[in-house]
């Protein structure tokens, strides 16, 4: 972590200069290093753009492989606090369940789920009496349930949009109506944020940033929807509040479950972003809400 003032330097083999100073790194006023940020989102949305555009399947292991190594990010930082997380029924798991949609489908997805929650209590319970301390059962269970729903279940659905009749297209509403989010949000933020939202929870969130991202999201969902699932610009409208709201509560879910760890960030994969979780809370719950839309409008399963 970058310090906040400027820190005096030690000359090699020499005395102390205590006028020399390094100057820190030099962030946005959001807090986080933005030509780090900017070019880590500008490679892995180019990786994602060739996915979906030469095979669209292909965005079902690039979500395993995302919830593989979330879990070990959270498995790292939990073991920090003191919680137990179930590691190898979780990393083994998880990706196995996204991938299950693949053939299975849905039927996949939640069996594969099922199973690993299973696996999970179980583990913790031969965990617990094997160590010859069963205390704390409960509370890693239900913390690793809550990761398990968050991290595997969210993000199975999600890999479940590209697997319709629709193709890809659930996958741009997705991804254009969070970025577009993601981007009104920042940039209202910066320039008009004076009225916090939870300060409690994320004290850089404010209102104006929240309309700069309903506006953008609203914009991106409508284009999204009507030029590429042919859908009412309206219906746009409506997904695109949709997005903004729900990624919003997405977002604030994981700032106060990193302010019960007292962490800032999930992990450092990410330069500029901070872990990989800092960046798919929004995601995942959005997804949710973009199944949703798939369901509604009909379109069959191609598996």
């Amino acid at each position: 972590m970058v310090a906040d003032s400027y820190e005096s330097h030690q000359p090699t083999g020499g005395a102390a200069a205590p006028d020399a100073v390094v100057p820190p790194e030099k962030k946005s006023r959001a807090g986080r290093n933005l030509p780090a940020a900017i070019g880590v989102g500008v490679a892995l949305g180019a990786v994602l753009v060739a996915v979906l555009l030469l095979e669209p399947r292909g965005w079902v292991a690039i979500v395993a492989i995302a919830v593989g190594l979330a879990i070990w990010e959270l498995f790292k930082r939990l073991r920090q606090q003191g919680i137990f997380l179930p590691l190898v029924p979780m990393v083994v798991g998880g990706p196995l369940t996204v991938l299950a949609a693949l053939p299975y489908g849905v039927t996949g997805v939640f069996t594969g789920f099922a199973v690993t929650s299973v696996a999970c209590m179980m583990w913790c319970l031969l965990r617990n009496g094997l160590a010859g301390k069963p205390e704390n059962f409960v509370r890693d269970v239900a913390i690793t349930l809550f990761v398990a729903t968050w991290v595997i279940l969210f993000t199975s659905i999600g890999a479940l949009l590209v697997l319709t009749e629709a193709g890809a297209g659930p996958i741009w509403v997705l991804m254009i109506g969070v970025i577009c989010s993601d981007v009104g949000g920042y940039t209202a933020g910066v320039l008009f944020g004076k009225h916090p939202m939870v300060p409690q929870i994320s004290p850089k969130k404010s209102w104006e940033g929240f309309a700069g991202s309903l506006v953008a999201g609203i914009i991106g969902s409508v284009l999204t929807v009507w030029l590429i699932l042919g859908e009412s610009p309206l219906l746009g409208v409506a997904v695109g509040a949709a997005l903004v709201t729900f990624g919003t509560l997405g977002d604030l879910i994981e700032s106060q479950f990193k302010r019960d760890l007292g962490i800032k960030d999930m992990g450092t994969l990410l330069p500029g972003h901070g872990g990989l979780m800092d960046r798919l809370d929004s995601l995942v719950i959005a997804a949710v809400v973009v199944w949703v839309l798939v369901m509604l409008l009909g379109y069959p399963m191609t598996v």
